[in-house]
């Protein structure tokens, strides 16, 4: 069966590390379905605006294999909001694996997804978080982290090859001359 992937977006969301992996997931043949939660259309930080496929109140989470969440300004918004945590949460709940880029782990601290894990986020966030590697991205069971923007092709290929293995993270490498 296909694997899927659930994209949230938000107005200030990162354009690289929105678009970047839900191209190169795409390319690896992972449905990846952009879903908004407050208006179908976003403005992203550079000022890139994105329609997404859905909005979050008409989608099924149940029915997807990974959650995605980009960074950017816009992750303050998805804290206050409480839905991206609540996905998380449940995501971890049912062993499915949840993956944050720049700011985006201060939603999985807010999930209670990051005690006791190792983890990567944006350099002015960690303190908040308590911490965090210096890696371009961390997995650690389940939870898939990245430092930003520079790091989203990395962060692309580690969420193939977590969902889909090492030989489809190499093709798609190969396709794009990475």
């Amino acid at each position: 069966m296909k694997k899927s992937v659930l994209c949230l977006l938000i107005d200030g969301f990162e354009e690289i590390e929105t678009v970047t992996p839900v191209d190169v997931l795409r390319r690896a043949d992972i449905k990846v379905t952009i879903a908004a939660l407050a208006s179908k259309t976003a403005t992203g930080k550079q000022g890139m605006r994105l329609e997404a496929d859905a909005m979050l109140d008409d989608v099924d989470a149940s029915e997807f294999d990974l959650l995605l969440i980009p960074g950017g300004p816009g992750v303050a918004a998805l804290r206050s909001d409480g839905r991206a945590a609540k996905l998380a949460a449940q995501f971890a709940a049912k062993h499915k694996p949840v993956a944050a880029i720049c700011a985006a782990p201060l939603v999985l601290m807010d999930a209670g997804l990051l005690a006791g894990k190792k983890f990567t986020a944006y350099h002015s966030v960690r303190d908040e978080l308590g911490g965090g590697l210096d890696d371009r991205v961390v997995v650690d069971g389940q939870i898939i982290t990245s430092r930003g923007a520079g790091t989203a092709l990395d962060f692309s290929m580690a969420i193939v090859k977590h969902l889909l293995g090492a030989k489809a993270a190499s093709d798609v490498t190969e396709e794009i001359m990475a």
